[in-house]
């Protein structure tokens, strides 16, 4: 059953990693990057200041750092212990067409640490601000599902990887968010 899981999941990515083309490729590896979204977190940040001031900004950012590390860390056990090689790694793949266009090729893959951290930071910054901003979760959710693609179109994950990595991520984003409500109504209202 497995096996056969697995067997599945490739042939969905070679789908989807060659759907892409030279022509979209830089667009891709800049959509990859993981310092391209450096404005929108800025922009997160100022409207969080904005809406809740300094001393809840700090301990947002304090939250922020260890649901960074949280989901960063938690993704290198898994990957250290599934040990399921990347499929850039994988010259079987190669020679089926597969695109690999990324810079380099880490040893594994399961799960993403790109999707667990944009989703992570799309749930939190979208279930903080959804009091005074009630649809930017929507477009915090479709970056993190586009941050989650660009694995897949750069050859650097499989489709289960990012599903596990989206589904952690919501989770850890969800679960800090919960933390960051009650140090806020332990710490600045009181």
């Amino acid at each position: 059953m497995l096996d056969k899981l697995l067997d599945l999941d490739t042939q969905f990515f070679l789908y989807l990693n060659k759907l892409g083309s030279p022509t979209w490729d830089n667009l891709w590896l800049i959509i990859t990057d993981e310092f391209t979204f450096a404005p929108l977190y800025a922009v997160l940040l100022f409207l969080i200041y904005k809406k809740y001031g300094a001393k809840s900004l700090l301990i947002m950012v304090l939250v922020i750092a260890a649901m960074i590390t949280f989901t960063d860390q938690i993704t290198n056990l898994f990957k250290d212990g599934f040990m399921r090689p990347r499929p850039c790694r994988l010259d079987e793949l190669k020679a089926d067409g597969m695109r690999f266009i990324a810079e380099r090729c880490g040893k594994y893959g399961f799960f993403s640490g790109h999707s667990s951290n944009s989703m992570a930071a799309a749930v939190f910054g979208g279930l903080v601000l959804r009091p005074y901003f009630k649809n930017l979760i929507f477009f915090l959710l479709l970056w993190s599902f586009i941050v989650a693609y660009s694995r897949i179109y750069v050859g650097v994950h499989y489709p289960i990887d990012i599903l596990c990595g989206m589904t952690f991520g919501a989770l850890a984003g969800f679960g800090f968010y919960k933390l960051n409500t009650y140090l806020l109504k332990r710490i600045v209202t009181h």
